[in-house]
């Protein structure tokens, strides 16, 4: 779905082609949470599609990866370019809350995420699973997801599941609390006056 060019930095297209994948994102962070999604993984679009719905966020990503070899590429490179679309989104991050968190609970499930829209990237990535795969990816690439994306968008972001069992539902459960913080962090505080929330004056480099 094409973006409104009339809209300020609040969306973004972001593409990058490589001899392993050939990607490209459209976001827009003032959306209702449209996703169109296909990356040729089906959980991985699953994942993305609700990530898109609870952050409300409207979210396009085609990719098209050498999955004849395995899904590592198409998922950290999916992963890199929604991160930079998200950071072009954000422009400068004026104005923005800046810090979000969220608790989600699925049946016996339980994770949370916090993040800082802060300019300086790292992960802390506290899930186990105790399957190799789910549907067709592998659950190790989930990490790698987030990893990328945390680092390609600049975000500080802890990622937890307290306790579970279901590899569904733990997974599922980090990606909809990430969205949850992100849609907290990202929202416009008022009283900030479009100022950036730190006291250097800045966010990011």
């Amino acid at each position: 779905m094409p973006l409104d060019t009339a809209t300020p930095a609040r969306s973004a297209e972001r593409s990058r082609k490589t001899k392993e994948t050939d990607i490209t994102v459209r976001i827009d962070l003032d959306g209702t949470g449209h996703a169109d999604v296909e990356t040729g993984i089906g959980f991985l679009d699953h994942m993305l599609e609700g990530f898109a719905k609870h952050a409300l966020f409207d979210l396009h990503v085609r990719t098209k990866g050498d999955l004849h070899i395995d899904g590592h590429h198409t998922t950290e490179d999916t992963g890199i370019v929604m991160g930079l679309a998200l950071k072009d989104a954000l422009g400068d991050m004026g104005g923005i809350t800046r810090f979000g968190s969220a608790y989600i609970p699925m049946d016996e499930t339980l994770s949370r995420a916090a993040v800082d829209i802060s300019g300086r990237p790292y992960l802390i990535w506290k899930a186990q699973f105790t399957r190799d795969k789910i549907g067709d990816m592998d659950t190790e690439l989930f990490r790698e997801w987030f990893h990328a994306f945390a680092m390609n968008a600049g975000l500080t972001l802890h990622v937890e599941t307290l306790y579970g069992e279901n590899n569904h539902h733990i997974v599922e459960s980090c990606y909809k609390a990430l969205a949850r913080a992100l849609k907290q962090a990202v929202t416009p505080e008022p009283r900030l006056g479009g100022a950036a929330a730190s006291t250097k004056g800045s966010l990011g480099s």
